[in-house]
């Protein structure tokens, strides 16, 4: 197949997407597809005649993109729109598109829409459920009404809430985290009311509305669930703090152990929560649903990942090697799935 692997974009998250992209496009390359690297963002000067050649340096057009992300602020205090030059005409002519973008402008359906609307295939949700499962205040919405348990937790919009924690009738500790946000940037544990207030600060810099939950004390878990099916469970144990955004990016910060060490029943039971998130959200094709545990063996449902970290070593390789699945069989299964949405 003739591949455009999109990743990079403009979002908080470029590093880990470029990564990502850079992973998945050796992968496919691996299983003889055609793919090669695109950034949406600052797209390609010309169109090549041969978009899908056979020999393709993967790594050096990785470097290439992260070259570019010293221009990225500047670029965006002068351009309006999203997609660079020659973006949209060169993903039609891929067989499909596999995104591995994250974060804003890309997870969120925006994306999604447009690729959509001019009749391109791409790999994952659609653009309504990835802008639900994106803000973690509707997805705690649907959660609730849907029986899959999650932590107590409000939405407030900056400039609009209470700075006095005690208005809400929450208690300590809660975890303070910008809506939309992913890969855990802005995010902020406040045991009292000082750390309440700075907490707020930090997580409206990035966006005009937060969310603050019950901080829950536990064991960490991921569940990816492909083509609604749940696969093997994972535990995250970060060796310090919570999983932030460090613990998920610095080698050697956390031991993940898949399949986690978990009996048989709470195993299921996660599980079936996990495709239960996924279904409540309207999911399409794959996605990765995070939980916590408490030592009395409740769990919580946090959020859903629709385009989640797809490098070699990330939580859904692992999860699918757990089930005898490489990395490449696992890229070339995330487009067979997706592929289902246009049958």
């Amino acid at each position: 197949m003739n591949i455009i692997v999109l990743a990079g974009g403009n979002s908080t998250e470029r590093e880990v997407s470029i990564a990502s992209g850079q992973g998945v496009c050796k992968a496919l390359r691996e299983r003889n597809h055609k793919a090669v690297l695109l950034d949406p963002y600052f797209g390609a000067s010309q169109k090549e005649e041969n978009l899908f050649p056979a020999e393709y340096d993967v790594d050096k057009a990785a470097d290439t993109m992260r070259e570019m992300s010293s221009k990225l602020e500047e670029t965006m205090k002068t351009r309006k729109g999203f997609f660079g030059p020659n973006v949209l005409e060169i993903c039609k002519e891929a067989d499909i598109v596999f995104l591995a973008l994250h974060g804003a402008n890309g997870e969120d359906g925006k994306v999604q829409s447009v690729l959509d609307l001019m009749g391109i295939k791409y790999t994952g949700s659609g653009p309504l459920s990835s802008g639900m499962a994106m803000d973690k205040g509707i997805t705690k919405m649907v959660f609730e009404a849907k029986g899959v348990p999650t932590p107590k937790g409000i939405t407030l919009e900056k400039g609009k809430c209470s700075s006095q924690f005690a208005d809400y009738g929450m208690g300590f500790p809660v975890i303070v985290k910008p809506c939309c946000g992913g890969s855990s940037v802005g995010v902020c544990i406040a045991n009292n009311q000082t750390e309440y207030q700075a907490a707020l600060l930090e997580a409206f810099s990035y966006e005009n509305e937060v969310v603050v939950e019950q901080f829950i004390t536990g064991r960490e878990f991921s569940v990816a669930v492909v083509d609604g099916k749940a696969y093997p469970v994972i535990e995250i144990a970060p060796l310090q703090g919570f999983y932030d955004y460090k613990n998920k990016y610095q080698a050697g910060s956390c031991v993940e152990t898949c399949p986690a060490d978990l009996s048989s029943a709470l195993t299921k039971e996660m599980q079936k929560y996990a495709e239960m998130g996924y279904k409540a959200l309207n999911l399409q094709a794959y996605a990765r649903l995070d939980f916590l545990m408490d030592d009395e063996g409740n769990m919580y449902c946090l959020e859903a990942n629709t385009l989640p970290g797809m490098t070699p070593t990330s939580l859904i390789p692992q999860e699918a090697k757990a089930i005898g699945m490489d990395y490449p069989q696992l890229c070339e299964k995330l487009i067979e799935v997706s592929l289902k949405k246009y049958q």
